[in-house]
């Protein structure tokens, strides 16, 4: 945890401004982040959950950084490409001091040993199966190449670092897409929709009227809006289970995420499942992918009056379900 290395630091030469903004990226959602003060503090955040918990804090959440900052602190994630962004980006907005703060298994190790063949580093502080090292002023012009670079998927699709299946189409996003009827109805979401692949393809039915994108990733919504440029699609930063439309739709589809660190977490996509059926008119149809080995079926069946498996692959799993049980709630 970023608290005990930050604590060691600033006993051990670390020194934050005592006046000046602070920018934190991505800090952990429970840090404690000692000798930033609140009042001086902007967290940036651009995963809808983590940006409301932040806020509720009494933290200043922004999604990215347009201020000038007098010291900043990155907490790295585990994409590599997403970890050297935010370092470019930390750099380029800083005036003062740029801590970078990561565990083990987040690739801190390896950000480090690049830092070292460019700059010179302070620290780091081992602690807590994690390393937490600074670079002053003087060293932040020489990461401008890290910066965020948009890039393309094979089909054209636009994607950013750290964004899901940034690379290439998901195969189980494909897998859905080759199931999903013609007729979906005309109010259709998307829950979790990340940078737009299966909204572009239930924009190819006429019949749809509007598809609500819902997406908890700014970046990752930033893409959809440059991939699927039809006036019907809407987009909604928002958390997938706690979103709240005005009215309810006819069809849901979704390739629900399954963790949010390094194992999974199966709970996220059962409370995905739990949202669909809320959301749903009450002769609404969800149509879903999931890994094979991930227990859908008991919520599935918990929240719908019908629930059917439609095949898939040695990987994947398809279901359709119909008949939510909350639609008259």
């Amino acid at each position: 945890m970023i608290d005990a290395r930050l604590d060691l630091a600033l006993q051990g030469g670390l020194e934050l401004p005592e006046e000046g903004l602070i920018a934190v990226f991505r800090p952990p959602q429970d840090a404690r982040l000692p000798g930033i003060d609140r009042d001086r503090c902007h967290v940036v955040q651009d995963f809808k959950p983590l940006f409301d918990a932040w806020q509720e804090r009494g933290y200043k959440a922004v999604r990215m950084v347009r201020d000038r900052y007098a010291a900043a602190v990155v907490c790295l994630p585990r994409a590599k490409s997403e970890a050297r962004a935010l370092i470019a980006a930390a750099c380029g907005t800083c005036d003062g001091v740029v801590v970078i703060d990561g565990q083990k298994t987040q690739g801190i190790d390896s950000i480090l040993r690049e830092m070292r063949g460019r700059v010179t580093i302070n620290g780091p502080i081992s602690k807590a199966h994690g390393k937490l090292f600074w670079i002053d002023a003087s060293a932040t012009d020489f990461f401008a190449d890290w910066a965020e670079v948009p890039s393309q998927t094979p089909g054209g699709f636009w994607t950013a670092p750290g964004v899901f299946s940034a690379d290439a189409v998901d195969l189980a996003s494909a897998l859905l897409v080759d199931a999903l009827p013609e007729k979906l109805g005309a109010e259709v979401a998307d829950l979790g929709a990340g940078w737009g692949f299966l909204a572009a393809h239930v924009l190819t039915r006429e019949s749809v009227q509007t598809v609500h994108l819902v997406e908890a990733g700014h970046s990752a919504l930033e893409c959809a809006r440059h991939n699927v440029t039809d006036d019907r699609a809407k987009f909604h930063w928002e958390d997938a289970t706690k979103w709240a439309p005005p009215h309810r739709m006819d069809s849901i589809v979704m390739n629900p995420p399954f963790h949010q660190g390094r194992a999974a977490e199966p709970q996220i996509g059962q409370a995905f499942v739990a949202s669909a059926a809320r959301l749903l008119q009450p002769n609404g149809n969800l149509w879903m992918v999931a890994n094979r080995h991930l227990p859908y079926e008991a919520e599935l069946k918990k929240s719908f009056g019908h629930v059917a498996e439609l095949g898939g692959d040695a990987r994947f799993k398809l279901f359709h379900a119909s008949k939510p049980a909350r639609a008259g709630r």
